[in-house]
């Protein structure tokens, strides 16, 4: 009787692909392999301890049943960054880099300037800011304690030292201070939409996802106080939902911000409203 196959980084993908999807497989093993994915490639024949395997197939396991992979491996890239991400906080996507795009674009290198990013979850966009723009002070806001950590956390990992942390809902937190810009992807989905029953959104914290009936709750907050915590010439931005182009717009144009657009994402979806405070 001939041996048993052993069970190689190969197998274990090609057995995986079964039940989950080919990238999330190749993910999952990596990280139970303590290896990154290329080296999956390279080593494709090399065996798998059994401790190793016993590791990814819990992970299969939970992953079928739906938890995000970047929750199982507690790490999403964004921007040039690789974050620690957490049940508290919302997993970092990449059409949320347009924003960051935008606010760099509009905060010339080389400059002190004050920026604030509200609902940080992960500190995704305060980081990618401050590791772009290093002579910038960026204040990342966020509600909840245990984001607050993963976010502070990044910094440290990140070596960030231009970012501070503030505890609180939106500008609350941040009494008498003025921005040059202000940027937040804030929870726009409505309440009740049969996405938050879907995909990795049932397991991502529902006060970051959805905000009133129409999703727009927090927008409208972030709008109304926004002018009084921006420099003359401030620019705001907001990410949204693919539908909320319109209302975004008249909410800053109600505010009395000026040169007010939407931007779209990659898949030509709107995605990014800002405006400007008159100088």
């Amino acid at each position: 009787m001939s041996p048993p196959e052993p069970m190689t980084v190969r197998r274990l993908l090609a057995d995986a692909r079964a039940s989950v999807d080919a990238v999330d497989a190749e993910a999952l093993l990596a990280h139970a392999l303590g290896r990154d994915r290329g080296w999956l490639f390279a080593h494709a024949d090399d065996p798998v301890a059994q401790d190793r395997h016993d590791r990814f197939a819990s992970l299969l396991a939970r992953r079928e049943t739906g938890e995000p992979v970047a929750y199982l491996c507690g790490r999403r890239g964004f921007w040039t960054l690789d974050l620690a991400v957490t049940p508290e906080t919302l997993i970092p996507r990449p059409e949320t880099e347009l924003l960051v795009e935008l606010a760099l674009a509009r905060l010339p290198a080389g400059r002190a300037q004050r920026v604030a990013d509200l609902g940080t979850g992960s500190g995704a966009i305060a980081l990618a800011l401050a590791a772009e723009r290093p002579q910038a002070r960026v204040d990342a806001v966020d509600a909840s304690p245990g984001a607050l950590e993963v976010a502070r956390r990044n910094a440290r990992e990140a070596g960030l030292p231009n970012v501070a942390f503030h505890l609180g809902d939106w500008f609350a937190a941040l009494p008498d201070l003025r921005f040059d810009l202000v940027a937040s992807n804030p929870p726009y989905i409505a309440e009740g939409d049969p996405h938050l029953l879907r995909g990795d959104l049932r397991h991502e914290p529902a006060i970051a996802l959805s905000s009133g009936r129409d999703g727009l709750d927090a927008i409208r907050a972030i709008v109304r106080d926004a002018p009084a915590h921006l420099h003359p010439g401030g620019w705001l931005l907001l990410e949204h939902g693919h539908d909320q182009g319109e209302p975004v717009r008249a909410l800053l144009q109600a505010a009395g911000f000026v040169e007010v657009a939407t931007h779209r994402d990659l898949e030509g979806r709107d995605r990014v409203g800002l405006g400007r405070l008159p100088p």
